[in-house]
């Protein structure tokens, strides 16, 4: 269980905050369990991020043993340090359950924390989130995702809004009785109203996600189409009227003929 006291805002004042702005939210709260992130500080980013790459694209269980087998080529036990990672050859992490794509990420990964690219914990706690995202995608096979994910359960960052995750998005739809998706850019400025606490309230929508269940969420559909825009709209009358004419318009006779 968290220690609240451990997170680096007010987890009381953010749950106040939330149900004030957004009657949803209140509801969720007392349906839900409370926000529990299970930060890890002993982590650095470099060992979150790694162990992240490990369980790109994979189950569970199986990403647990890869890494597991991963973590057993060090010579401490632990995860390789970016020195041994860039030492250890490709055979060998290939016979530990790693693609070749993953091989290429976590060396890229270890290159670019020797390198200062990729921020120490206490580098990281200084640093806003732009800043993260701009340093940490730079690295080869991290998307903005995984950095949103390192930014909630590795930094505790109350106001993180992953848009792109289909928990939250779903979750979102569940919540406000909605049959569709979400577009990114529609959870984003729906989520302004959440600010400063985005992150707590991306977690409620994880919870309703769950609680819903593969039964319901299976049916919540794609986002709807965008609307035409105004502009469009005159386009393709003008093109309408015109294509009327030209049929309409009567064939001129030649006078030469008789």
């Amino acid at each position: 269980m968290t220690n609240h006291s451990s997170l680096p805002f007010d987890l009381a004042a953010a749950v106040t905050h939330l149900c004030a702005c957004d009657p949803c939210i209140a509801r969720l709260v007392n349906e839900h369990a409370p926000f529990e992130p299970q930060i890890d500080h002993s982590q650095s980013p470099y060992e979150a991020l790694l162990e992240a790459i490990a369980y790109q694209s994979i189950s569970g269980k199986a990403a647990a043993t890869i890494y597991a087998r991963v973590k057993a080529l060090s010579a401490a036990g632990g995860p390789p340090s970016p020195y041994e990672m860039l030492k250890l050859r490709k055979p060998a992490l290939r016979k530990a359950g790693l693609s070749s794509a993953k091989i290429r990420a976590m060396k890229d990964l270890a290159q670019k924390t020797l390198d200062g690219t990729v921020p120490t914990h206490d580098e990281a706690l200084k640093l806003t989130n732009d800043e993260l995202v701009e340093r940490l995608v730079s690295v080869r096979g991290i998307g903005a995702w995984t950095v949103e994910m390192f930014l909630i359960f590795r930094l505790g960052r109350p106001d993180v809004l992953p848009i792109h995750d289909l928990g939250v998005q779903k979750g979102w739809s569940v919540a406000y009785g909605k049959k569709h998706k979400p577009r990114p850019k529609e959870l984003l400025a729906f989520g302004e109203r959440w600010r400063p606490y985005r992150t707590v309230a991306s977690w409620y929508m994880w919870r309703a996600f769950e609680k819903a269940g593969y039964a319901i969420t299976n049916k919540i559909k794609p986002p709807r189409a965008k609307p035409a825009t105004r502009k469009r709209k005159l386009r393709v009358k003008v093109l309408q009227v015109k294509r009327v004419r030209i049929v309409r318009r009567k064939p001129v006779r030649n006078a030469a003929i008789r």
